[in-house]
Parts: structure tokens; sequence; C-alpha cells
């Protein structure tokens, strides 16, 4: 059984406050350091103010030895697919392999117009999920040499 601690750092948490966290879990012998990745509370006031999944998740990689890192989820519609790719690639460079992405379709619409995101109907996100997949899998999978292509398939039906 592996056990895992999952934090909702957007209902007021400081990078320190995930960072103590992080380092318990370690310490205590959890397996891994979940987040939410949310910019707006669900409640309550929030404060100190929310802070980016990918930005912590990168300093958490540095300052733990151990424990697997990842987010419950992130939302499709927050990142690009290749710029995603590269950023949880990385961090899961300087963890040393330990990153796990999550990814979702994205749900909380009054959070995406708090910070002007686009917020498009859910046919729409679980489409793009589907492209997400397709291009961080892609991108991720590419030999080294290569270069990935991903050429949208349009459908021609009515």
């Amino acid at each position: 059984m592996q056990l895992r601690i999952f934090t909702e750092p957007q209902m007021g948490a400081t990078y320190d406050d995930l960072l103590a966290v992080a380092r318990r879990t370690e310490e205590t012998g959890f397996d891994a350091f979940f987040r939410s990745d949310h910019y707006l509370t669900m409640g309550g006031d929030g404060l100190p103010g929310p802070t980016d999944a990918w930005l912590t998740l990168a300093g958490l990689a540095r300052e733990t030895s151990r424990i697997r890192l990842g987010t419950l989820m992130t939302a499709g519609t927050f990142r690009l697919p290749g710029p995603l790719a590269i950023s949880v690639a990385q961090v899961d460079q300087m963890s040393g392999g330990r990153v796990e992405l999550g990814i979702g379709a994205g749900w909380f619409e009054r959070e995406h117009t708090a910070y002007g995101i686009p917020f498009p109907s859910l046919g729409e996100r679980f489409d793009r999920f589907e492209e997400q997949l397709a291009i961080i899998s892609g991108l991720w999978g590419t030999p080294p040499g290569e270069t990935f292509d991903f050429t949208k398939k349009v459908s021609t039906t009515g």
C-alpha cells in the first residue's frame, strides 16, 4: 500500500507551508506529496494568495529526496500542452524522476473568469484534453534526435 498526502493550497498556504508539509511527508514515511492546481479559493479568504502548482513542485523537487511529487489535477485549460510537457519534464529531471502528472479537462468556471482564462464548453474542453494527452505523450515518447509533429485531426463528418 502507498500512502500519499494531498493538499489544497488555494485555501491558504504559502510555499513555506507546503515545504513543511512535504518535508514532514518524507520524514514520516509517506510515499508522495500531491497538490491541487487551482488559483482561486473555493471558500474563505484564501490568503496569503495562490501559488502555482508547477513552480511549487519545482522548488519541492530540489528540497526533498524521496517522495513522489504531482498534481491532482492540472487543468488542461490552464496551460498549453507543449509548455506543460516541458515544465513537467523539467520538474521530473529536477526531482530525479519523481514526478506524476495528473491532468484533467478543467471545471471551475469562476476561477477561469477571475484570471481571464478562457473556459470553453464541456465538449471543447474534452476535445482539448484528448489533444493534450496526444501532444504530451507524443513529445515525451519521441526518440532523441527526432522531432515530434502534431497534426490536428479535423473531422470530415457533418
